[in-house]
């Protein structure tokens, strides 16, 4: 008997984590429809709007900056030594800016400020549920979604193609500094090789991208932060849930936009 509970332990694991994940959508998608609601009920609270664009991306300036730098420096390096071997240097700088524009731009993006902002979303808003301001909220008459999370999720979505354009320019730009000066390859090939092969259509997909990235990153972590409970100790584990889930959720949906876009 003990031998067959130990062989069906991990299916009962497994079975468990199904139902979590399927009660998690399903709670998710109740909340979205519900913050629908919010915005066509009151429509857009501006005064919050700008204050969490302002959050989400002047604020995100440095980080963002210092992430899309390194990575197209470290990018453009490793290229190199890849193209070294079969004669096609050239590449580099086309390699880097598809690179940047198509995938890593908008994700290392998405995942830096989902640390910066998204955990800070999820904290407030739990902080205000554990000591029941939210409760106060509702008491005042005042739509906890409307005041709360709709700004969020719009800021986000408004500002995260804006900061991963960023991060994208940035990289190339730290690209073109490792290949120049670094390398002591010539400047005009690689900027002349960006503009033969990146086209257009890379850089509105990847604005694209961003879009949804910023949505899943607001939406799960505004969404974590009101289903916050158990006092401060609550709030620090479901601040946690909020960006390891947004990062998660980050990762597949690039997978599944990468494999329809592109």
């Amino acid at each position: 008997m003990n031998i067959i509970i130990k062989l069906l332990s991990p299916f009962e694991k497994i079975g468990n984590f199904v139902i979590y994940t399927v009660n998690e959508l399903g709670s998710i998608v109740i909340y979205m429809w519900d913050m629908m609601l919010s915005i066509a009920a009151y429509f857009v609270n501006l005064e919050n709007l700008i204050d969490q664009m302002i959050f989400i991306g002047m604020d995100s300036f440095y980080v963002v900056g210092l992430t899309g730098l390194f990575t197209g420096m470290v990018l453009s390096l490793q290229a190199y030594y890849a193209a070294k071997i079969v004669g096609v240097t050239y590449m580099i700088g086309p390699t880097v800016a598809l690179s940047m524009l198509r995938e890593l731009g908008p994700v290392l993006t998405a995942l830096m400020i989902t640390a910066r902002c998204g955990s800070s979303m999820a904290s407030e808003i739990g902080t205000m549920k554990v000591t029941e301001q939210i409760d106060a909220l509702e008491v005042m008459a005042v739509d906890p979604y409307y005041f709360l999370s709709v700004p969020r999720v719009l800021a986000a979505m408004i500002m995260l193609p804006l900061m991963a354009v960023l991060c994208s320019l940035i990289g190339i730009i730290g690209g073109y500094i490792v290949y120049v000066y670094f390398l002591g390859l010539n400047h005009v090939t690689y900027i002349d090789k960006i503009y033969q092969y990146v086209k257009l259509s890379d850089i509105y997909n990847g604005l694209l991208k961003a879009v949804f990235f910023g949505a899943i990153l607001s939406i799960i972590s505004t969404y974590k932060g009101f289903q916050t409970s158990g006092g401060a100790k609550g709030v620090g584990k479901f601040t946690t849930q909020a960006v390891v889930l947004s990062s998660v959720y980050i990762l597949f949906a690039d997978y599944l936009l990468t494999s329809i876009l592109f």
